[in-house]
């Protein structure tokens, strides 16, 4: 597969966004309590780092936008939209800190939103450009 015919796959991307927003997540901890003994200030993590967080929730925003509109199935539409909104929700309340939510929640809705991408990309794709273009259930896949 060619890196250009990867840009053309949105669920690629989306699942591709959501693993990498994981590992993010999972290495966050562990480079700054390094960086913590190491030092003795700040023991956040610095403004860009915690940006990264929105640079992934803007691609996978832009994923399911275009995962939804070459989709066959209309809970994997909605499922990905809504697990999408869970996560950007539980994103910004962990920079916010308006409410205390186990990060575990927002682990788990970033690996939904990964396994959504996979299996939208291999049962739920429009065999047709008729297909896509208006939006019909023409697909085999179990959540149709």
């Amino acid at each position: 597969m060619s890196s250009l015919s990867i840009l053309y796959k949105p669920d690629t991307i989306g699942s591709l966004a959501s693993t990498l927003c994981l590992l993010h997540c999972i290495a966050t901890p562990f480079i700054f309590i390094t960086q913590a003994c190491t030092m003795s200030c700040c023991a956040d993590a610095p403004i860009w780092w915690q940006a990264i967080d929105y640079i992934f929730i803007v691609i996978s925003f832009f994923a399911i936008y275009r995962s939804t509109q070459t989709s066959t199935s209309k809970i994997i539409k909605n499922l990905l939209w809504i697990t999408w909104l869970i996560f950007f929700a539980l994103i910004l309340n962990k920079s916010l800190d308006l409410i205390y939510i186990n990060k575990n929640f927002a682990y788990c809705a970033g690996i939904s939103l990964a396994f959504l991408h996979l299996y939208n990309l291999r049962f739920c794709q429009c065999e047709s450009d008729d297909c896509c273009a208006n939006n019909k259930n023409t697909g085999k896949t179990i959540l149709n």
